[in-house]
This record gives C-alpha cells, structure tokens and sequence, in this order.
C-alpha cells in the first residue's frame, strides 16, 4: 500500500482575503500563530524562520507568494535530520466568499519518505494543521 502524500484542510473564515493574506505572509502574522516569532523575505526564493519559545525553529523558503490568492513554501520534515535535503511543499489558497475567506491548506511531500519516518512524521503534520489553523482563526479573530 502507497504511503499517503498529501495532508488537506479547507476552512472558512469571516474575515476578508487581505487579512487572511497579511496573517500568512508578515513576520507578526506567522509569528503569532505558526510560532512566536518569525522573519520573512516575501518573494519567490527569500526565506522564513519561525521560532518557539521551546527553542525550536522551522527554516521555510518561499515558493509562491501571488498576493492575495497563493502562497507557499518549503520546509524540514518533522523525524529527519537537519541536514537531510528532503522537504514538504505547503500552499495555502485564498478563496473570496461572500465577505470572508475560504482556506485551504495542502502539504504534500511526505510519500519520498522511509517507511520508519513516514508515519511519525505524518501524522505530526496533520495534528500540527489541526492545532495551528486553530491559532490560525483565532489570530485573525482577536486582530
């Protein structure tokens, strides 16, 4: 049996496009729901670094950045080492509906994984979507 690839969630949110947008792609946005503190470089190629107080960090390149519809990046997968080359893509897609947004959110990646890696990290990455879009809407409902 074929390893599962993708990782998919679609919310709707009341809160337009632009806002959903500038919570995605702004060092305060990312780093008031990913982790607690972040830099970006918003282009095609630039980087991101999202921290938590824990010490941990999640080094993100920036893939896609098509304001206000798409944006995406690469990042290190959960179980490997550092300085293993494999990476998930995550894109998140911005949907206007009526005066809010639909999100969705797809990380894929994870089928160029050993099977003893693939599982943990797996399923860390859809408890962690699960838990950080809830941070996700309540960011955006507290803005």
């Amino acid at each position: 049996m074929a390893f599962p690839d993708r990782i998919e969630r679609t919310l709707e949110v009341t809160h337009p496009p632009s806002a959903v947008w500038t919570a995605l792609t702004t060092a305060e946005g990312l780093g008031t729901w990913l982790g607690n503190e972040a830099t970006i470089d918003l282009r095609p190629g630039g980087t991101a670094r999202v921290g938590w107080t824990d010490g941990q960090v999640a080094e993100l390149r920036v893939e896609r950045a098509d304001e206000p519809s798409v944006f995406a990046f690469t990042w290190h997968i959960h179980g490997l080492p550092e300085d293993d080359p494999r990476r998930t893509y995550v894109e998140f897609t911005l949907e206007p509906v009526g005066a809010g947004t639909r999100l969705t959110v797809v990380e894929t990646g994870f089928a160029q994984l050993p099977e003893d890696v693939h599982r943990k990290a797996y399923d860390a990455h859809t408890e962690g979507w699960r838990n950080e879009l809830g941070e996700l809407v309540d960011h955006l409902d507290a803005a």
